[in-house]
């Protein structure tokens, strides 16, 4: 797939910037998504290779437009762009930091897709990767082996991972006859600026990002509608 086009929203820090990195590197072109137009440019001149830059905000209908005019060809949509505005379990979480969590990890997530999916759908092999978050797993925030807190924290957050999980298996349901393969990613707990819990790890983007590249280049008998680690294991929704 070096002959492939991929876009990475988010992409000028972080885990979205390290998956353009190794999707260049594999030699695909690859538009680096960024609503900073000087972050953005730095990622870009540091990637090298085939990325170019995207002025793209995900939380704004008119800059989804015009980016999607600017793209002629696309194979691979990773939708990385993500936020967290606080810690907060859901009895101290108001209601504009869930706004404006979902404004970016979920209706962001839609919008995006949807624009790109004609331009997605002329390819012969297109993949849809969600970057997700193993926080969001119901299964794995509930019970007695939970994972996580069982104390509501991270409240916005990690019920927009739960959404956009819903909205992978949507997407991959409708998409399915079209050859689409739509897939949501845990990439665990990484050293980015997402949240001071994110920022105190030691965990390196990198080894998320290659578990995101390896669901971007899937084979055609690959999955569709999973919930898949950073290591290709499955996560329970």
């Amino acid at each position: 797939m070096n002959d492939s086009t991929a876009l990475v929203t988010g992409a000028n820090k972080g885990i979205g910037k390290e998956i353009a990195r190794q999707l260049a590197a594999a030699g695909l072109t690859v538009y680096v998504g960024s609503r900073d137009p000087e972050r953005g440019q730095r990622a870009v001149d540091e990637i090298g290779g085939s990325a170019r830059l995207l002025i793209l905000d995900v939380t704004n209908d008119q800059s989804i437009a015009e980016v999607a005019r600017q793209v002629e060809d696309l194979d691979i949509l990773v939708n990385n762009a993500g936020i967290s505005v606080d810690l907060n379990p859901v009895t101290e979480t108001d209601v504009d930091s869930f706004r404006r969590t979902y404004e970016t990890n979920v209706f962001g997530i839609v919008a995006v897709t949807n624009a790109f999916l004609p331009v997605l759908r002329r390819s012969a092999r297109p993949r849809i990767v969600n970057i997700s978050s193993g926080t969001g797993s119901l299964d794995w925030s509930t019970g007695p082996q939970a994972r996580f807190p069982t104390t509501g924290s991270l409240a916005a957050y990690r019920s927009s991972k739960a959404a956009l999980n819903a909205l992978t298996i949507f997407y991959a349901q409708a998409l399915a006859g079209e050859g689409f393969k739509v897939n949501a990613l845990a990439p665990g707990l990484r050293k980015t600026d997402l949240n001071a819990t994110a920022a105190a790890s030691g965990g390196d983007p990198a080894e998320a990002a290659a578990g995101a590249v390896r669901l971007a280049l899937l084979p055609d008998d690959g999955p569709t509608g999973e919930f898949l680690s950073w290591d290709g294991t499955p996560v329970p929704w």
